[in-house]
């Protein structure tokens, strides 16, 4: 019982998968960002899971595309999009610190978010079209699973924007040091198992997401001063929007 509590925590605040309820508690919630990767690992099989049916009964390449676009949105419930339209209405107000973190804050969309989120919706599906070939997918859905062992490791190592909200008491409640060494020891299996499927296309793709996590860390402290339970959410796709472009342009031009 002492790890299914916050294996159950990560799977209902991160998922919709059905789980049991029950108050959660301090001590639960030390270890509950170790399993955050598990969600995109399910998204991971689930989606070559869904290649392979379209293969055995020939299924359109529409059909496959937009419903293996739609397979993250539909396990998560949409979790981290709402943090990604929050970031870009703060990241493109040009204002102060202070007035970002209260525009995340907001509950209302402005337009910069639907017009970020239209932009990226574009470019995710019409990557994600290119990309048939077994392997090359198979890391990429490795990748589901890295891009949250990054958010995780940010959480508990990258400065904070504010001393409240989700994000902060996640990060204050964990135990740091064995979270954070749990989710680099993930991230490093990972990624030599992305290597190990082809030097090349893992590489590259496991590239995309280390850049990004950089990108990710000076974004912030430029905009905000630190992270927070918005921009948690706006790396999340961003990380894998930059591994779909790699992986597009690999099955395109490289393999």
């Amino acid at each position: 019982m002492y790890l299914i509590k916050p294996l159950i925590i990560a799977l209902s605040l991160y998922s919709t998968i059905p789980v049991p309820q029950f108050k959660w508690e301090d001590k639960d919630m030390r270890y509950m960002l170790c399993f955050f990767p598990l969600i995109g690992a399910i998204i991971g099989i689930v989606l070559y899971i869904w290649n392979y049916i379209c293969g055995i009964f020939d299924i359109s390449d529409i059909c496959y595309t937009f419903i293996g676009s739609a397979i993250p949105l539909i396990i998560t419930g949409g979790f981290h999009v709402d943090g990604f339209m929050d970031t870009m209405d703060a990241f493109h107000s040009y204002k102060a610190k202070d007035e970002k973190l209260e525009i995340l804050k907001d509950s209302h969309i402005g337009a910069f978010a639907v017009i970020m989120l239209a932009l990226y919706g574009m470019i995710y599906i019409g990557s994600f079209s290119e990309i048939r070939d077994d392997k090359i997918l198979f890391i990429l859905c490795c990748g589901f699973f890295l891009s949250r062992c990054l958010s995780g490791i940010s959480v508990v190592t990258f400065p904070t924007a504010k001393k409240d909200g989700m994000l902060y008491q996640f990060a204050d409640s964990s135990n740091k040091k064995i979270v954070k060494w749990s989710l680099i020891i993930q991230a490093f299996i990972c990624i030599i198992i992305m290597v190990l499927q082809s030097v090349l296309s893992g590489g590259l793709i496991a590239l995309a997401a280390i850049l990004s996590f950089i990108y990710y860390y000076y974004r912030t402290r430029k905009e905000l001063d630190g992270i927070t339970g918005d921009t948690a959410g706006y790396f999340i796709l961003i990380c894998e929007l930059s591994m779909i472009i790699v992986a597009a342009f690999i099955n395109v031009y490289i393999r």
